[in-house]
């Protein structure tokens, strides 16, 4: 894989020139796209930059301004921010201008075509699609289970996506009889080389047993079947090393930097 290439087209398809989520807006203002929802529980943040040291701080400035103001009351903002955006010390001026940065995650990239996609999940454990919001609401807490956090935000949002675009969003639970154990998701992007992989979460009595790697192979396979080239993640450090060995690349680090309107 020519990493500079595909990350290139990464930055073009998926940040600079993406369409809105459904039920949400872009907006740009000059070196910046903004994603705004409808609603304070939908995503809203900044999704790319083009930015140097001349232009960052006002920038960065005129994002809190609007966030202080009427539209952005209630809401949680994110400046999703990659560690080869520009000006360098980007973060540092985030963080000087009041927002807090969350963990970093490592964006990875695959080529569907080149990952394994025989792997069957572990025996004792079957994989239940999510088409429904009674699903939908299992998915959420098995989520909050495996992450420790609170699953009513994660619900509101994908019963969102499934109601307004049920064709991007395809979501599993991994069952073990009737306790769900794992949970994962892939959204599409028409008109994209790429889908992305979110969850995958376990729940902690059952990791260890290769229920991660099987729900990638999983989502790999009906990504091969509608023809996507690349499969994309934000890798969290327990993630990062099934997903070197299954064959994904990493391309650059993403930190989430959040201020509270």
């Amino acid at each position: 894989m020519d990493t500079e290439a595909v990350r290139a087209l990464f930055d073009a398809q998926l940040r600079r020139d993406a369409p809105p989520d459904p039920g949400s807006r872009v907006e740009r203002f000059g070196g910046v796209l903004r994603q705004t929802g409808d609603g304070v529980n939908d995503w809203t943040g900044v999704l790319w930059s083009a930015l140097d040291e001349s232009t960052a701080d006002a920038a960065i400035a005129e994002q809190v301004r609007w966030l202080a103001g009427p539209q952005g009351a209630g809401r949680e903002f994110e400046w999703k921010l990659y560690a080869h955006d520009r000006p360098a010390d980007l973060g540092r001026r985030l963080l000087a201008a009041g927002f807090t940065p969350e963990p970093a995650e490592t964006l990875m990239v695959a080529e569907v075509a080149a990952l394994p996609l025989d792997v069957s999940q572990p025996e004792g454990v079957r994989l239940e699609p999510v088409t429904d919001a009674a699903g939908l609401a299992l998915m959420a807490r098995t989520h909050g289970t495996a992450f420790d956090d609170d699953p009513a935000r994660l619900h509101a949002r994908l019963l969102d996506q499934l109601t307004r675009s049920p064709a991007t969003f395809c979501g599993v639970v991994a069952m073990a009889g009737d306790t769900p154990v794992c949970s994962a998701r892939m959204e599409f992007h028409p008109g994209t080389d790429f889908a992305s992989l979110w969850g995958g979460g376990t729940v902690p009595e059952w990791r260890g047993r290769g229920i991660y790697r099987a729900l990638v192979a999983h989502r790999a396979r009906i990504a091969a079947a509608k023809g996507i080239r690349y499969l994309q993640v934000d890798a969290s450090d327990d993630s990062r090393p099934i997903l070197r060995r299954l064959g994904f690349v990493p391309l650059s680090v993403t930190t989430p930097y959040l201020r509270q309107g």
